[in-house]
């Protein structure tokens, strides 16, 4: 039997690289199965996201009975720690730890501020809301306890995806990064799914008890993932051990921004990043009721649209890992994944017209894709540009922008369609005119990110490194 197992698992490694692009990242110093072990944060961070956007937001609101307003609040304040992501990223850089660590300790305090916003977030919403036990407690214990457990949350998730990331590039070779990227990022759209469906099934039955061991479950399976991912992941180094000298004045994170923005063109692809994130999410949260509101689609029909958009990104992913391992433009890439925005919302705008749903599907399956190739390049690009000095502090920024702007899509969405449907011009079109006045703006976006992420690449092919931005 042990002669057999070893030929199952050197046939799946034979076979995995042709099917899985990004594995050709693993290496005798890095292997695959250390990679995917790696990339287990991610996983945790899926999950985080799935219940804080997704399954809580339908609880809180049909279970739970608490207003929508307060639950768009709640949502919204693990948003508030992305612009310090950059932060993070820094202080991850120029750490000194005892045990000759720079990345392992932001990753374990980000672990366990998730950890711990998930072990109250239950208690927190049920005298939110309330009900049974907690008639009659104090409303604003409520509102406060699961303010809090939120906020944890959110400063957790952004802790461990920004110094995960770092760490990944600081044991990744340059010319295996594109597919280290791609693994990480499809180990997230795995627990996004997986978490998807089991936090469905769990709560299914709902009742109180049930919330608390599901929210809990949550906890004790990130504390999991994470500590898989960080043994013996990062080496020690005994100068990160010593203190630092008298003479050697503590780092400043103005200076250290100052200088990454002074880079080569760091300005630019930073605005690419910002716009194309928002040009991709401004749909986000409008794209089932348009199918439902537009296109007369059955609830069942407009739920496996997420999968299609996730379906659409995986595939983006995967081909973006392949062509940047060998050698592609990552910025490139990230042009091409805003120019494929523009034909996948066109589709999705002449889907109303023809009335047709599979136009819709293969829109939305079309944006997933090039919301995956634009992802993937610019992460990689801000991965490649940075100096391994300020990794942390490029990834950090990445994160802070790209986070930032995905929130504001999904806002700023839901106010056009709300602020059009409202105007003397909201029926011109019929149901569809809050939503082609949406879309017109997400190809306008998308069509700016180009334009910049061209002058960006002018910059580089003629040497103009310091181009003003």
């Amino acid at each position: 039997m042990n002669r057999l197992s070893k030929m199952a698992v050197n046939r799946i490694a034979t076979v995995g690289p042709r099917f899985l692009p990004f594995a050709d990242a693993a290496s005798e110093d890095l292997p695959l199965s250390r990679l995917l072990r790696l990339s287990m944060f991610q996983v945790s961070v899926g999950m985080a996201m799935v219940l804080l956007v997704g399954t809580l937001n339908r609880v809180m609101i049909v279970e739970l009975e608490v207003p929508a307003s307060i639950v768009g609040i709640m949502i919204s304040l693990p948003l508030l720690f992305a612009p310090f992501r950059a932060l993070i990223g820094f202080k991850s850089d120029t750490h000194r730890s005892a045990l000759g660590w720079r990345r392992v300790p932001y990753i374990w305090k980000g672990t366990l501020l998730q950890w711990g916003g998930f072990a109250i977030m239950p208690f927190a919403l049920i005298v939110l809301s309330g009900q049974e036990s907690a008639a009659g407690a104090p409303e604003w214990i409520g509102i406060l306890s699961a303010a809090i457990s939120f906020l944890l949350v959110g400063a957790g998730v952004h802790t461990v995806q920004t110094v995960g990331l770092a760490l990944a590039t600081d044991l990744a070779p340059r010319e295996d990064q594109p597919n280290v990227v791609g693994l990480m990022y499809v180990m997230l759209l795995v627990g996004m799914i997986v978490s998807a469906l089991l936090f469905g099934m769990w709560l299914e039955d709902f009742y109180h008890a049930k919330l608390i061991k599901v929210i809990q479950g949550a906890a004790v399976a990130t504390m999991v993932f994470n500590v898989i991912a960080l043994w013996k992941m990062e080496a020690r180094d005994r100068t990160r051990a010593k203190p630092r000298p008298e003479s050697e004045p503590e780092p400043s994170f103005r200076e250290a921004w100052g200088l990454f923005t002074r880079g080569p063109n760091a300005r630019k692809l930073l605005w690419v990043i910002g716009l194309g994130t928002l040009g991709f999410g401004l749909s986000d949260v409008l794209l089932e009721p348009f199918g439902g509101q537009v296109l007369d689609m059955s609830v069942a029909a407009t739920t496996k649209l997420t999968a299609s958009v996730a379906g659409g990104t995986l595939v983006g992913f995967a081909w973006a890992s392949r062509v940047l391992s060998r050698g592609y433009d990552p910025m490139a890439m990230a042009g091409w994944g805003a120019l494929v925005g523009l034909p996948a919302f066109a589709a999705i705008t002449f889907s109303a017209t023809l009335q047709s749903e599979p136009i819709f599907v293969l829109g939305t399956m079309l944006a997933g894709f090039g919301a995956g190739l634009f992802s993937h390049g610019t992460l990689t690009a801000t991965m490649r540009s940075a100096p391994k000095a300020q990794v942390g502090l490029a990834l950090g920024a990445w994160g802070a922008v790209q986070a930032t702007s995905a929130g504001a899509g999904i806002a700023l969405g839901g106010v056009f369609r709300d602020a059009v449907l409202h105007s003397p011009i909201g029926d011109v079109f019929g149901a569809a005119t809050p939503y082609f006045f949406v879309y017109a703006i997400e190809l306008a976006l998308l069509v700016a990110t180009i334009v910049v992420g061209y002058r960006l690449m002018l910059s580089r092919a003629f040497g103009i490194e310091n181009a003003p931005d």
